[in-house]
């Protein structure tokens, strides 16, 4: 999406999946505990790479390994990576170019996850993202 009449990318947007209430009785947002539940300076670095990434916009970001397409089981997704204190976090997106529940191109967050360098996601953990891009396309949840 482009300006009116400027040529220029307009930002994407950004949000975060909700839990609907047929999954998830207390409607849950997965992103806002994991960013709760992480160091501030991650959170922050995580908010730094998702607005640069929805500047760009995101089918013009580069990565640098911040920003990467995930492959296999998890095509589609996309995460962003922050390494700190010898330990890997990851937060895990969907970009969404229409919709009718949101108002333009956005960059859905699902849920992260926190893990040892050189060790892979335990299977439940990508599962449970899956289970969330499902849940995410059936309803089209987002925090207000």
């Amino acid at each position: 999406m482009t300006a009116p009449g400027s040529g220029t990318p307009q930002p994407w947007l950004i949000h975060f999946f909700q839990r609907h209430s047929d999954s998830d009785a207390s409607q849950r947002t997965p992103t806002v505990e994991y960013l709760d539940s992480v160091p501030i300076t991650v959170a922050a670095e995580f908010d730094a790479i998702l607005a640069a990434v929805a500047a760009a916009p995101p089918p013009s970001f580069s990565g640098g390994g911040k920003w990467e397409a995930m492959h296999g089981d998890m095509t589609g997704i996309h995460e962003v990576r922050v390494k700190s204190g010898g330990v890997n976090y990851r937060l895990f997106c969907l970009l969404i170019r229409t919709s009718e529940k949101l108002e333009g191109p956005s960059i859905v967050c699902l849920d992260g996850l926190t893990k040892q360098p050189r060790t892979a996601a335990h299977p439940r953990e990508y599962a449970r993202i899956r289970q969330y891009v499902s849940e995410f396309r059936k309803y089209g949840k987002v925090l207000q």
